[in-house]
This record gives C-alpha cells, sequence and structure tokens, in this order.
C-alpha cells in the first residue's frame, strides 16, 4: 500500500503493481479499489498498474467540501507518482472522470472510457427526476440509512432487483455509499462540464481513447459510448459482446493491453 499528497494535502492511497508503461485505473460510484484488484493483477503482466482509491473510499482520506476539481487533482498526483505521464481507463461514472482529467490537459497518454453512464437527451423532466433522486439519497444518507441510499441509487439502473437486493446489503458497498451524492451525480453533472454536453466535452480531447461497451448492455449506454468515441478525433469504438455494464477482469485485461500496449509495442 502506498499513498501520495493532492493538491489540498489529501492522502490517496494506491497500490502499484507490476512492471512497464503505468496504467492508472479510476473505479465508478460506490467502488474502491478492491473492485479493480482482480483487473490490476491482470494488467500488471504488462504494465505497471496504479491501482488507487478514490478520496473518501477505502484507505483514503477525503478533504471537505468536495469539488470535481479535487478528483481531478488526485489523478494528476497520482501520474505524477508513475512517472508524469500515464494511460488511463476508468469504468462507469469513473469514465466520466477520467474525462474531465483529459479534457483538463492532465498528461494522458491513452484512455479508455467503459460505458461512461451520460444521458444525452436529458430534458427537464430527467433533470427533474435527477435532482429529486439526490435529493432522496441525500436524506436517507443524514438518517445513516445506507442501505436504502444505495437502493434508490440502483433503483434507477436497470439491475435485476436480486441485484440490487445484494449490493444494498454488501458492507463494502455500504461503506462508500456517502459518497453517492458527488459520484456519480456531481461527476455526471453539467456544472462539472462548465455547461458543456458530453459530446462537446469529449469533443475537445485529442489524446488517442477507446470506449468500450457491452452487447448486453441498456441501449441507451451503448448509444452514448458510440456517440462519445465519434465525437473525440482519435475515438475508437469497441462492443464486447456478450458483456454487460461489468466485465470479467480475464476478460477486459487482454482489451486494454491490446490497446493501451501499442505505444509500447511500438
Amino acid at each position: 500500500m502506498n499513498t501520495v499528497k493532492s493538491a489540498d494535502g489529501t492522502p490517496i492511497v494506491f497500490d502499484r503493481l507490476g512492471d512497464g508503461p503505468p496504467v492508472v485505473l479510476v473505479t465508478g460510484a460506490l467502488c474502491d479499489r478492491s473492485a479493480t484488484r482482480a483487473l490490476a493483477e491482470e494488467l500488471a503482466r504488462t504494465f505497471t498498474v496504479i491501482n488507487y482509491d478514490r478520496r473518501g473510499r477505502g484507505d483514503s482520506d477525503d478533504t471537505a467540501p468536495y469539488a470535481v476539481q479535487r478528483e481531478i487533482e488526485d489523478l494528476a498526483a497520482l501520474i505524477t507518482e508513475a512517472g508524469g505521464t500515464a494511460a488511463v481507463y476508468g469504468h462507469s461514472s469513473g469514465a466520466a472522470l477520467a474525462l474531465h482529467a483529459a479534457a483538463h490537459g492532465l498528461p494522458i497518454t491513452r484512455l479508455v472510457l467503459h460505458e461512461p453512464p451520460f444521458s444525452l437527451q436529458e430534458d427537464q423532466e430527467e433533470r427533474d427526476r435527477t435532482q429529486a433522486q439526490l435529493a432522496t439519497i441525500t436524506a436517507l444518507l443524514a438518517q445513516d440509512r445506507r442501505a436504502e441510499a444505495v437502493t434508490a441509487f440502483l433503483a434507477l439502473t436497470g439491475l435485476p432487483p436480486e441485484l440490487i437486493e445484494h449490493m444494498s446489503h454488501d458492507p463494502a458497498t455500504q461503506a462508500n455509499a456517502h459518497t453517492l451524492p458527488h459520484d456519480p451525480f456531481e461527476v455526471l453533472s453539467q456544472t462539472s462540464r462548465a455547461g458543456r454536453t458530453p459530446i462537446e466535452q469529449a469533443s475537445g480531447v485529442a489524446i488517442p481513447t477507446l470506449v468500450l461497451c457491452g452487447s448486453t448492455s441498456a441501449e441507451w449506454m451503448v448509444e452514448a459510448g458510440r456517440q462519445i468515441a465519434d465525437a473525440m478525433p482519435h475515438g475508437q469504438y469497441q462492443v464486447l459482446q456478450g458483456q454487460g455494464h461489468v466485465v470479467p477482469a480475464e476478460i477486459l485485461a487482454p482489451v486494454l493491453t491490446d490497446y493501451l500496449g501499442h505505444d509500447a509495442q511500438r
């Protein structure tokens, strides 16, 4: 276990695995670095993998008030620790954070966005629904009703009810429930993109980028991934056949190794 201090002094904890070109893994909502441990171990056969706890999760500390910019600074500190440049893989809302980091000019060599959950057809009704969901989750967390807060978040994701029931009572998931108002809500917000749409933000990122989606994932998420890739000057799009939102490490790692290892093999 290693620690690096972010720009605001917050200690960010990470594991360093393997040897080779550096890759930083960014988890999504409700996850800490244990969620990407198996993937990190697979990738460590080829890369130096930085697998970290986002602020407020796992062993990393937090400093109030929350801001997406602080998480971008966390990534910047980790990339510096990795040697000054690194590839970045982000999953789900972690992909949205990785896109923020790229748009802010962090020295990212290659980028992988794995099912960023952007809603590209957002209207006022959807914005109202999102705000109502956030208010419900915030109120539940204020009462330390973590399982109910997790359920309130997952209820609109389309996951099977039995999986939602399992996740909401999982101690590891509950341990990160307090971060829900920040991720996904602030990370995915239009405010965090300075009023830009996801497409507008993506179009300004010239880093070589692979956008991944699963063939069995929700249609809106698959289409969002396609449009994000199309908007990027050097974007590629790949569908993982037979896979959903969460892909086993042994299936995902070869895809990432092939793409992220391209520069190292030249």
